[in-house]
C-alpha cells in the first residue's frame, strides 16, 4: 500500500510494566481497527504477563477519534509506570 493511503494514526502499541521488587509483572495493549461493518473500534487488552488478561472494546466516530483516546490511555500509563515494549 502506497504510504499516502496509509493511516497516520497508529495503530497498536504495547506497554508493559515489571518491577521484580513489587512483584509487578504487567502488559497493557491498544489496538485500533476496523469490524466487518467498518466500526472503527479501540481495543483495550491488559493482565499480568503469561496470562489471558482481560478485554474491554470502544467504539469511534472515526479514525482520528480512538487514535486521540489511545494517546491518552497510553499516556495515563506511562505516568503510572509502563514502558512501551
Amino acid at each position: 500500500m502506497p504510504d499516502e493511503l496509509r493511516s497516520p494514526i497508529k495503530h497498536h502499541l504495547v506497554l508493559h510494566r515489571i518491577d521484580p521488587e513489587q512483584g509487578i509483572r504487567r502488559f497493557y495493549s491498544l489496538m485500533i481497527e476496523r469490524d466487518l461493518f467498518g466500526t472503527v473500534r479501540l481495543v483495550r487488552h491488559w493482565g499480568r504477563i503469561g496470562t489471558n488478561g482481560q478485554e474491554l472494546v470502544e467504539i469511534h466516530a472515526d479514525e482520528i477519534a480512538a487514535g486521540q483516546a489511545l494517546e491518552a490511555l497510553a499516556q495515563v500509563k506511562r505516568r503510572r509506570g509502563y514502558r512501551d515494549l
